[in-house]
């Protein structure tokens, strides 16, 4: 059937059979890449550049150097069913592979995949194909190149002599078709470039961390044990549930490590995790001298900082039950009497020491001196 394209309406893409090769320059070995060509329906337009691979980072990123190059979006793709594109092959629906279809969201564009074993569907990037075959693989057949970057810069120079080459059937040629009718039919590009991001599934651990790429993120903590979906870019993590943005994360590349977002952590976690020496002095800071005083002996003297940290946690919970002003008499008394612990400063609360006056309940826990120390009259004296 004969196939009518409406200026601006399609652009056909596929790779090119045969392949290029450049130069390894440390090993002088010959390299394959590969050929993505373009054409626009309508015009006959061409595009083409050498890759490295047929993987969804090159197909996607083609198609941004191809978007660009046309300067807007046309109004659908057709590519072949290739794994870089299509996930799900199918004569009707086929399933689009989710970062080349979120690439034609970006740029308001959708994908219309060709039938499986169906060529002709696509008959206008086949005969680009072989016109890029003949006019560019022929002409770099005898030349050198040890980069993609250099061998694309042959490609462009190629392209443009096609592109400026007026066809006989038309009288024109293709980049004057080009401007009359495609370009008035383009969609505008948006202001920034899509940035590839490659997309998995996990399930979130006990802990409200996934693991990408050997590294832990964490997640909101309600999503514990849910499936999501991540999508892991150049810079960042985004995890996905429900198709709703639920954490991002600049990515990190330390492997075995973990990065967590304090916001994500449920109350009793995110309190635990923010405790600290700071945290605890600062706490004892707004109780009274005599509760900072204790809290800084007891973080000084415990063995281990832990055990500091338990002690000062069981003070804080203090609070729930007991003044203010009676957790900072109770800690008073206890530096008085030497005790430096929560059990000490909770059984004077406990049986109201902190109440008494201080002399009387310092004189109950001080030891008596011996009578013949040097400073004690005695009973005689008072004889």
């Amino acid at each position: 059937m004969r196939q009518v394209h409406k200026a601006g309406d399609k652009c056909f893409v596929d790779y090119s059979g045969t392949k290029l090769t450049i130069v390894d320059r440390s090993t002088g070995e010959r390299v394959e890449v590969e050929l993505f060509v373009a054409v626009m329906g309508a015009s006959n337009y061409t595009y083409a550049e050498a890759t490295a691979t047929q993987r969804s980072a090159d197909w996607i990123a083609s198609h941004v150097r191809l978007i660009e190059f046309l300067g807007g979006a046309p109004g659908a793709f057709v590519p072949d069913q290739l794994k870089s594109g299509v996930v799900v092959a199918s004569r009707y629906e086929p399933g689009i592979q989710r970062t080349y279809e979120e690439w034609s969201q970006h740029y308001s564009t959708t994908i219309l995949p060709a039938r499986p074993l169906k060529p002709r569907d696509k008959a206008k990037v086949e005969g680009g194909v072989l016109i890029a075959q003949r006019w560019i693989l022929a002409r770099l057949r005898n030349i050198t190149c040890f980069s993609l970057d250099e061998i694309n810069e042959h490609i462009a120079l190629l392209v443009a002599d096609l592109n400026g080459r007026v066809m006989k059937r038309y009288g024109k040629s293709r980049r004057q078709l080009f401007e009359e009718l495609d370009r008035p039919e383009l969609t505008a590009l948006p202001r920034d470039r899509f940035i590839h991001g490659d997309w998995s599934r996990a399930t979130v651990k006990l802990d409200y961390h996934v693991n990408v790429e050997h590294h832990d993120y964490s997640v909101p903590y309600q999503r514990a044990t849910d499936e999501v979906w991540i999508r892991l870019a150049v810079a960042t993590v985004e995890v996905f549930y429900k198709n709703k943005r639920c954490a991002s994360h600049v990515r990190s590349f330390e492997y075995g490590g973990t990065t967590t977002n304090p916001a994500h952590l449920p109350a009793s976690h995110r309190k635990y995790a923010e405790e600290s020496d700071a945290s605890f002095e600062e706490w004892a800071t707004e109780i009274g001298p005599h509760t900072l005083a204790l809290v800084r002996a007891i973080l000084i003297e415990r063995r281990h900082p832990e055990h500091g940290l338990r002690s000062c946690r069981g003070l804080k919970t203090l609070e729930r039950n007991y003044a203010r002003d009676r957790i900072e008499a109770a800690c008073e008394r206890a530096l008085v009497a030497g005790a430096r612990s929560y059990t000490n400063v909770e059984s004077i609360l406990k049986h109201g020491l902190d109440q008494l006056p201080l002399t009387e309940s310092a004189q109950t826990d001080k030891p008596t001196p011996a009578v013949d120390h040097e400073n004690i009259r005695g009973a005689d004296y008072y004889n």
